[in-house]
């Protein structure tokens, strides 16, 4: 990229053009005073005046008009970009529309038995059960279950919820305890699909998770419907978006699942409505009966795992499962499982251990559990041994309950639910395996067919293994060598399982490389965008001979407007293409898809998006004079901001270096910091290289504290150590901690207005806004967070919990009010941060001095990140908001490298503020993990969830450094820059398109990453984490650079412009 370090430079064409208007307007006024025409009167000069003011107001608002449109173009070719490469990446499986049928099975049963072949008897093995109850303790991790002997290795966890592993060890034949392991993602949503349908759930699901569609393919409870069976559903809503119209009307009971502050709620509701349905007169009212409890997920949310609240929570459930036990009678089943278990913090989504090892128990009132192995009495001390697949239920519950399968299902049956009890009979389970292979092998030839896929057989594959299988059946023996044959079934599902896992792996390549190739083609159109040359316009600053002769002209000459200048119609010439080149592709597309029948309508956006792309880059290339050579820097600080931006993007191909982002981020801000202060050395007065080093150092040192906040990733482990939290297994801070915010309200306001007193713009509202309003929120986060510390630690005893949520929820809306509302409305009213001073010393003539002149346009443009600071400060942790705090401050000591170094031309500043941006991302208790995001944000001003505002609050939780920096990126082109400054929308913009192509190629770079990298075995732990945070990360800096910072460079460029006129 080229750098301009051109203040008070003109364009020599741009001075012979107005010099030669200006000697003819000089004549002409010549002429017109020796013939003795009269001057022109006050009243019409200051008319003559406000004209020009009005045209050139309307002007700048068509040239914010086109500006925007550029960026929402821009915006639209990175969501297509991210939404072709993720349909190639992020695949979903084919969902099958079939059905297995009670009197149709896929194969003979081997075992005989009265009434089989009905819902009766059994459709497909004998039946077992008549009833069952399914607990679904949300969360309910396997190590939560199994006791802690030694008291002084115990977490809070631990030793609270005793009675399933104590039932499977004392009454054997009638419990059993199990590791349940899910498959990643682990939220609930997915779980519940493979819980039910038996299939597993793609990466991509996850997006659902806030908007369950309906489960359409064969699953259990389709299977119960269908077979006149029915259901009940206490707690959890999810299932009811999953199954609509599923569950007994009058009897079910469905709760809001995402309120994570409430422990007790949904919990109360299923143990007050569960007891009284298992009383005799109320057993013919259902024969499945589900309860989703969320008080383990909602206390491992708000607090940790390792938490007092959690022990009161496992202690409840433990003394539920204990009373449950007592009700069921000898036909029912009854089911204890976990759906997924959570991190250290509490969280999850993920696929690590913590996080997919859940628990699986199961009783009955008559003993008919048996053991393969009769080591196997005692349930595994850890969930690395002998664990279940989760979607070993479904075919297991259907079975024991004489269902059929359902169709699409690839688990296997479970060894204790179907084995002897004597432990020496393997027929039962071998019968029932062999059914369930047999399915499997239904689903797998359909599958196949329907993708146009040839199954192998060669040996060792699932076609060699049921011919094992087969042959094992077909010796004719008067007893079938059952427990071989249980082995070859067991060998021929976990192969399918395998297959289906890397069929479903499969990636759309040419979409994939579409996808890149349209992120690449926006990134390049970014660089010429910002790349243009020194002799170009807009770069002259503040020209006071040029602006003179301008403004006499257009004053001379009011109905003979100046032909309009580059800079003023360079956003217009690159939507006009843009527009024109998406119809003409996106019609011809269109009509093409549709003459042929193609129904892959995002193909048809890719074409219109690159046609449009086409478009634009021949305007930026042929119309504006860039040239492709321009995109290389001719400047050491055009150099250090490639190296930075490509060194962080070749460094996301290593799984390491994605790991220990935060910390190289560091060293990255640390650089440029040492760089700033050498080069700061290099000035002329003491008192700018004093000042330059002092920022550049101050920089590097408040880079360093910060960087103590930290959220260690599971993989950084043991080398790292969280301070984010109280520990490593809470979420909740520590006491000390709530120290921070009380500090943050005492010094950063001070802080802000050191930088401001510099240039003597700590005038007109900021001493009110900064010294008061914005003083009174940061005391009032503070406060909100005692009181939150107060609620989690039950300092304040005399209040109730709801009372104290209602409590800090109001202080919470009221801190928001005053930044977000109050702060945007004296954002736009306010005038600028000067004041007026008039002496006349000695009897002279009076003299005016405009006090804040110089930094007209950064002092009070920084009124908008200082409010969008506090919003985030507040919905951050203590930890967090010390670090925005320290992040502001850095923003400032920036801006002022950005201006004694001469840099407010240079693409460095923009970048840095990028790295800036992303390193506070993980110093606010974020890791490129969907585990890291903080759920429970979405509660600190609200009580439940509420759309569009809970999933904003999250929002501005989780990308808040991003946020922050993209909002101060004008301050580096404004900062100490008078009201006579031209092109500051366009300055801004241009700096904008920096900052943004920053995070384009980091976006750019994970994506062909992690495509290239699809078959390592961390992708889905880090490199498509990391994708998806990027694609994120610049969708939302696209939003807010279009809807706060251009709209807010706009608003204070008209504050100013009525006091001092507009420059341009």
């Amino acid at each position: 990229m080229p750098s301009r370090n051109a203040r008070s430079k003109a364009p020599e064409s741009e001075y012979r053009a107005i010099a030669a208007q200006w000697a003819r307007a000089k004549k002409l006024k010549e002429l017109e005073d020796t013939t003795g025409k009269p001057n022109d009167s006050p009243s019409t000069e200051d008319a003559q005046r406000a004209a020009l003011d009005a045209r050139r107001k309307t002007a700048f608002e068509r040239r914010c008009l086109w500006t925007v449109g550029f960026w929402v173009w821009l915006l639209c070719m990175h969501i297509v970009g991210i939404l072709l490469f993720t349909s190639g990446f992020l695949l979903t499986r084919l969902v099958l529309d079939n059905r297995s049928e009670c009197d149709n099975p896929p194969i003979a049963p081997l075992l005989e038995w009265e009434a089989s072949g009905t819902v009766e008897g059994g459709c497909w093995h004998p039946k077992t059960f008549n009833k069952v109850v399914i607990v679904l303790i949300d969360a309910l991790r396997y190590d939560f279950t199994v006791p802690v002997q030694d008291e002084n290795q115990a977490e809070a966890f631990h030793n609270a919820f005793p009675f399933l592993y104590e039932s499977s060890v004392q009454s054997p034949g009638n419990a059993f305890l199990r590791p349940f392991i899910a498959d990643p993602p682990t939220s609930t949503l997915q779980r519940l699909k493979g819980l039910t349908t038996g299939t597993l759930p793609t990466f991509m699901d996850i997006g659902s998770s806030f908007a369950g569609t309906a489960i359409e393919e064969d699953n259990l409870l389709m299977q119960w419907r269908d077979q006149g069976k029915r259901i009940v559903h206490l707690g959890d809503d999810t299932w009811t978006a999953l199954f609509p119209d599923y569950f007994q009307p009058n009897i079910s009971r469905a709760y809001d699942s995402f309120n994570v502050w409430d422990l007790h709620t949904v919990d109360n509701g299923v143990l007050d409505h569960i007891f009284p349905l298992m009383k005799p007169e109320k057993k013919e009212q259902w024969d499945v009966l589900i309860g989703h409890l969320l008080g383990v997920d909602h206390a491992g949310h708000r607090y940790g795992p390792n938490h007092a609240a959690m022990t009161a929570k496992l202690q409840q459930m433990d003394n539920f499962i204990r009373n449950l036990t007592q009700e069921i009678d000898d036909d029912t089943l009854l089911v204890v499982m976990g759906d997924h278990g959570m991190d250290g913090k509490g969280d999850h989504g993920g696929e690590s251990d913590d996080e997919v090892e859940a628990a699986l128990w199961m009783y009955s009132k008559k003993p008919v559990f048996g053991r393969t192995q009769p080591e196997f009495t005692t349930p595994p001390a850890t969930a690395k041994t002998r664990p279940v697949n989760q979607i070993d239920l479904v075919p297991t519950l259907a079975l024991l309950l004489g269902i059929p399968i359902p169709y699409n299902n690839l688990g296997r049956p479970i060894e204790e639910a179907f084995f002897d009890l004597k432990g020496n009979a393997w027929d039962r389970l071998a019968a029932a395996s062999s059914v369930t292979s047999a399915g499997i092998r239904r689903y797998q030839a359909s599958y196949f067919q329907a993708r146009g896929i040839e199954q192998s057989t060669k040996p060792g594959s699932p076609a060699s293994l049921w011919s094992d299988a087969e042959a094992l059946i077909a010796k004719g023996a008067k007893t079938k060598p059952w427990e071989a044959l249980y082995k070859a079934h067991t060998l021929y599902q976990k192969e399918t399982l395998r297959i289906c896992k890397d069929l479903w792996a499969r990636f759309d390549i040419p979409k994939m490389i579409l996808g890149i190739a349209d992120m690449a083609f926006s990134v390049v159109i970014l660089l010429l965008y910002v790349s243009r040359d020194e002799d170009e316009d807009f770069a002259v600053l503040d020209d006071v001979e040029l602006d003179f002769a301008e403004n006499s002209l257009e004053l001379q000459n009011p109905t003979n407007e100046p032909e309009a200048t580059s800079y003023k119609t360079f956003s217009k010439s690159l939507v006009k293409p843009a527009l024109i080149g998406a119809v003409l592709i996106g019609v011809v597309s269109s009509v093409l898809a549709k003459a042929t029948g193609f129904d892959d309508w995002l193909l048809v956006a890719a074409a219109t998006a690159i046609g449009s792309m086409t478009a634009v880059a021949g305007s930026l290339l042929r119309i504006r004079g860039a040239y492709m050579f321009n995109l290389l820097p001719n400047t050491f600080w055009g150099w250090l901001s490639v190296i930075f931006t490509l060194s962080q993007s070749v460094g996301f191909a290593s799984n390491s270096y994605t790991i220990w982002e935060d910390s190289i981020s560091l060293f990255f801000l640390s650089t440029f910091g040492f760089v700033s202060a050498i080069a700061a050395l290099q000035r002329s007065s003491i008192a700018e290289r004093t000042l330059g080093v002092y920022n550049s150092v101050l920089f590097v040192i408040l880079g360093r504290i910060a960087s103590f906040s930290k959220l260690c990733r599971d993989e950084q482990m043991p080398y790292c150590t969280s301070t984010y939290y109280a520990s490593a297994n809470s979420s909740t801070s520590a006491t000390w901690q709530l120290a921070i915010p009380f500090a943050v309200f005492l010094i950063l306001p001070s802080i802000i207005k050191s930088y401001m007193s510099t240039s003597r713009s700590y005038e007109g509202l900021a001493p009110l806004w900064i010294g008061y309003v914005f003083r009174i929120g940061l005391f009032l986060a503070a406060v909100y967070w005692t009181l939150d510390a107060a609620d989690n630690n039950d300092w304040l005893t005399g209040l109730s919990e709801q009372m104290l949520k209602t409590i800090h929820v109001s202080v919470a809306q009221l801190v928001l009010a005053l930044a977000l509302v109050a702060g945007t409305t004296a954002f736009i009213w306010a005038p600028p941060c000067v004041s007026i001073l008039t002496a006349a010393p000695n009897g002279r003539a009076p003299q005016i001095t405009v006090l804040g002149y110089g930094n007209t346009n950064g002092a009070r443009y920084l009124l908008l990140p200082i409010n969008i600071a506090g919003a985030c400060i507040l919905l951050s942790k203590p930890m967090g908001g010390g670090a925005l705090a320290l992040m502001l401050w850095q923003v400032l000591s920036l801006a002022e490298m950005v201006d004694l170094n001469d840099l407010a031309t240079e693409t460095v500043g923009p970048v840095a503020l990028a790295v800036l941006g992303n390193f506070h991302y993980f110093k606010t208790g974020h890791q490129a993990v969907v585990a890291s995001i903080q759920w429970d944000s979405a509660f600190i001003p609200l009580f439940t969830i509420r759309y569009p505002w809970s999933p904003l609050v999250v929002a501005l939780n989780t990308f808040a450094g991003q946020i922050l920096a993209c909002v101060a990126v004008p301050l580096l082109v404004l900062w100490k820059t008078g009201p006579k400054r031209k092109g500051v929308l366009e300055s801004a913009s241009r700096a904008l398109g920096v900052f943004v192509a920053y995070y384009a190629v980091e976006s750019l770079a994970t994506m062909a990453w992690a495509g290239y990298l699809r078959r390592h075995l961390m992708l889905y732990r880090v490199f498509n984490p990391r994708f998806m945070m990027a694609a994120a990360v610049l969708l939302v800096v696209d939003l807010v650079g279009i809807a706060v910072t251009l709209l807010g460079v706009r608003t204070n460029v008209l504050a100013i412009s009525e006091v001092f006129g507009f420059a341009d």
